[in-house]
């Protein structure tokens, strides 16, 4: 189930886990937070092969995790309207529903990877470590963004 207001969807999940998603045409950004909802954490980098392989993986995780529901992050145009990769990755919310059910949100995750590689490279990360860690810290910086606003 698509909820898409965030509150309606914390409503509906209570006191569990979540996953953030940072979907990527060949990777998939995950995170997690806590059962109380506070703190956002990376935890995978799934290569995007099939689709059903990468579902594969990614119920995987939602089990071992025990995530009450998905965070996807949305990728809006500057200005807020929606395009091309929108309706990707609506459509990847939408194909990982016909399988499994969880319910899921969508965040804004404008400039999300933009923030994540900035901090990286003050941090002086190199460009290999960077490539490694970007996608499933912009999964982090989503569901960060999406437990803030709630708070």
């Amino acid at each position: 189930m698509i909820i898409h207001s965030y509150q309606e969807f914390i409503s509906h999940i209570g006191e569990k886990r979540l996953l953030g998603l940072d979907v990527g045409t060949k990777t998939l950004g995950v995170a997690v937070c806590d059962a109380r909802q506070k703190i956002a954490s990376p935890l995978h980098t799934i290569k995007r092969t099939k689709f059903t392989n990468d579902l594969e993986q990614l119920i995987a995780i939602i089990e071992e995790q025990e995530a009450g529901g998905l965070v996807i992050g949305l990728p809006l145009n500057t200005d807020g309207t929606e395009g091309a990769k929108c309706q990707s990755v609506r459509q990847f919310a939408r194909n990982v529903l016909k399988t499994y059910e969880i319910p899921i949100t969508f965040w804004d995750e404008r400039f999300s990877t933009v923030a994540v590689t900035d901090t990286l490279l003050e941090a002086d990360v190199s460009r290999k470590r960077r490539s490694e860690l970007v996608d499933k810290m912009a999964a982090a910086y989503i569901l960060q963004g999406a437990i803030d606003s709630y708070q």
